[in-house]
């Protein structure tokens, strides 16, 4: 048995338990909620959005208004595929790009183009600074192996595997469903819940047999648009009111209050 004991006691549920007669797979979302990775992406963001908006403000001789990663990043961006996030954040200032091509190269011109410069950057970092994994995820995960549990990844990120590999934890998890699986099945990406609902049928689970982990408002709205079991919404960005508007369950701040204290 697994008991999952909230934090927050102002939630007003003390204890969970969830055993496997309820409860058959755990999926985790991979940025800010099993490596410390969410962060760069966001940094990568506004480095690619503020080059971007400033070339568009010297263009149209309008005041620039760089990307703020308290609003921008977390409603147009966080959790989202990278075209997805793209769009979202253009239209929210009124701006159009062709979509272009996935094989643009990183610039400018398409909402590809751009969403491929942010890859670029990304690509850059994870290079030069390597992947810092979340101890109390890892540890959860090797609790939850250990009791026969399933488990998998379901994100959105194109660099999946290459940020598992660099973590040393691909070996943990039963399924993979990246940007790069959602692509080729053309998935629709969070909110929608199509990721999670693969990755459970891949793993041979029913929704409301498995439970979601998820750091981001999409990625919450996902797991209870899917009718998951449970939603636990990791707290890294001080949002845990946006992720129980937004369909979490319970919310924490880290995933090593979800194991049993006496374990």
């Amino acid at each position: 048995m697994v008991v999952w004991q909230q934090g927050n006691e102002s939630i007003g549920q003390s204890n969970l338990s969830i055993t496997s007669s309820e409860i058959d797979a755990v999926l985790f979302d991979l940025d800010g909620v099993l490596t410390a990775t969410a962060k760069i992406h966001a940094d990568c963001w506004k480095r690619t959005f503020d080059r971007f908006l400033q070339q568009q403000a010297e263009k149209t001789h309008e005041p620039f208004v760089p990307f703020d990663l308290e609003n921008d990043y977390k409603q147009y961006v966080d959790g989202k595929m990278r075209y997805v996030g793209t769009q979202s954040f253009l239209e929210s200032r009124g701006i159009h790009l062709p979509d272009g091509n996935p094989s643009d190269s990183p610039g400018y011109d398409t909402v590809c183009a751009l969403g491929n410069l942010k890859d670029s950057f990304f690509d850059e970092v994870l290079h030069d600074r390597g992947v810092e994994v979340y101890e109390g995820s890892v540890a959860l995960i090797h609790h939850l192996r250990q009791q026969g549990f399933k488990t998998a990844v379901v994100s959105s990120s194109h660099h999946c595997q290459a940020v598992l590999q660099a973590a040393g934890i691909e070996r943990l998890f039963d399924v993979l469903v990246d940007g790069n699986v959602s692509d080729r099945l053309h998935l629709a990406g969070k909110p929608a819940p199509d990721a999670f609902l693969l990755a459970a049928k891949q793993l041979g689970v029913e929704p409301k047999r498995a439970v979601v982990c998820e750091d981001a408002i999409s990625g919450v709205q996902a797991g209870h648009a899917g009718g998951f079991g449970l939603v636990v919404g990791v707290e890294r960005q001080g949002n845990a009111n946006a992720l129980w508007e937004n369909g979490a369950d319970i919310v924490v701040q880290d995933l090593s209050e979800l194991l049993d204290s006496s374990a």
